[in-house]
C-alpha cells in the first residue's frame, strides 16, 4: 500500500461540506476461517476498490489477511460507518459466495454479523495505516 501523503490528511471539500471522516474497519469471516486467500483475496480487493470508486471514498490502507480484513477509508460525511460496513460485507458476500466461489457456500455466511469500527482522527491516521501495513506476512 502506498504511503500516506499530506493530501490524504486534508479535509474533503464538497459543495455543501468540509470534512475529515476516516474509518478503520476490521471484518472477519464466519468462524474466523482462513478463507481470504489466493483468488478470493484478490477478488475481495477488487470489490472493495469498485466500492471506493462508486461511492467516491478515498482508500488510505487495505490489507486482506487469510482470516480478517483491515480497511482504512475516508468517506463522505453522509456515509455512516454502518452503511460502509453493509456495502462492503454485502457486496463481497454476494459476489464471492453466490456468484464466483461456490466452495464458500459451505460456511453458513461469509462474514460474522459483527465488525470492528474506529473513527480515526487526523493525528492518528498515519499510526493506524502503519499498523495495517505491518499486518502483511503475519
Amino acid at each position: 500500500m502506498a504511503k500516506l501523503s499530506v493530501k490524504d490528511l486534508e479535509y474533503r471539500r464538497e459543495s455543501n461540506s468540509v470534512s475529515l471522516v476516516n474509518f478503520h474497519f476490521v471484518f472477519v469471516p464466519k468462524r474466523r476461517k482462513p478463507i481470504l486467500v489466493g483468488q478470493v483475496a484478490e477478488r475481495l480487493q477488487e470489490i472493495i476498490f469498485e466500492l471506493v470508486v462508486e461511492h467516491q471514498w478515498k482508500l488510505i490502507a487495505l490489507e486482506v489477511m487469510p482470516d480478517h480484513v483491515h480497511l482504512l477509508v475516508n468517506v463522505k460525511p453522509t456515509d455512516s460507518a454502518a452503511q460502509v460496513a453493509r456495502w462492503v460485507k454485502g457486496r463481497a458476500a454476494h459476489h464471492l459466495r453466490k456468484k464466483e466461489f461456490p466452495h464458500l457456500l459451505r460456511l453458513p455466511s461469509l462474514w460474522t454479523s459483527s465488525y470492528f469500527i474506529s473513527s480515526v482522527g487526523n493525528a492518528s491516521t498515519e499510526t493506524v495505516r502503519r499498523y495495517i501495513e505491518s499486518q502483511t506476512g503475519k
